[in-house]
């Protein structure tokens, strides 16, 4: 059980990284392709979007030229699995941006549903709190 554990916190950290190494990048073909178009994203303040909206607002900042950043905070990741269906990620990550030249950052929490498909991950339910 110890490598099926460790093998699933390897491919979650790794669709988690290359989830956001896409949204600081702006690359929003490669978020499109990994979030489920089915997607529910809860988030504290904002409300609740889906796949489309979601996408949207992230090339709306863009957009903006925000410097937008994600950053995992350093040991805070846990990843459990989630019978045959896949696995729930949670753990605090550091958001930044540009705000009147300065570079403002907050650490929230949240928790991931990753559904495992024939391709590998796909991010289904985002819980965003926190904030």
């Amino acid at each position: 059980m110890a490598d099926d554990s460790t093998n699933l916190v390897d491919e979650i950290s790794k669709a988690d990284a290359a989830f956001f190494d896409a949204f600081n990048s702006c690359d929003l073909p490669a978020m499109e392709k990994i979030l489920s178009k089915d997607l529910e994203f809860y988030h504290d303040i904002v409300g609740v979007s889906g796949h489309r909206d979601t996408l949207a607002k992230t090339k709306e900042n863009c957009d903006k030229n925000l410097g937008l950043r994600r950053d995992l905070l350093e040991g805070s990741l846990e990843v459990h699995p989630i019978g045959d269906f896949g696995a729930l990620e949670k753990g605090r990550h550091t958001f930044c941006h540009l705000e009147n030249g300065e570079n403002v950052c907050g650490t929230f929490e949240f928790m991931h549903i990753w559904r495992r498909v024939k391709e590998g991950w796909e991010l289904a339910r985002v819980i965003s709190y926190g904030h």
